[in-house]
């Protein structure tokens, strides 16, 4: 395990919504993290697929935590605005949040998720978050 991944980990495993949501961190390195959710009545909507809120959560903390992984160590993160386009229901075996970093600087970072839905190991692209994400100074551990 590295020491970017176990950053983010120790953020990710205090978030009460990954949580309750049943999502996992699977992996975080400098720049990307991805985060998996497994399909379940719990974050479905009316119509069977996984809820675009729940969607919508996992791409904003795959794009927060990309962003961490560039900022000192003694920031956080919050996330100042986001867009997600959804392009497809988010319906299979699994759902894959990919957070990267587009542009890191001091203050601001601009950074994407790509979310797919994973079915027989085939993915399909379901949504794309676009984020813009905030270093908070002297707030470890701080994350959406």
């Amino acid at each position: 395990m590295t020491d970017v991944y176990a950053r983010i980990e120790a953020s990710f495993d205090k978030q009460g919504l990954m949580t309750t949501l049943g999502a996992t961190l699977i992996d975080a390195t400098p720049g990307s993290v991805e985060i998996a959710l497994k399909p379940s009545d719990a974050v479905s909507q009316q119509h069977g697929f996984v809820h675009a809120g729940a969607v919508a959560a996992i791409a904003d903390s795959a794009a927060g935590y990309a962003a961490l992984t560039l900022m000192p160590l003694d920031a956080g993160v919050l996330t100042a605005e986001f867009k997600i386009n959804l392009l497809a229901p988010a319906a299979g075996d699994r759902i894959i949040a990919r957070g990267k970093v587009i542009k890191a600087g001091r203050t601001l970072v601009l950074a994407q998720a790509e979310v797919f839905a994973e079915k027989a190991g085939k993915e399909r692209l379901v949504a794309l978050l676009t984020a813009t994400l905030m270093t908070v100074q002297g707030r470890e551990g701080v994350s959406d």
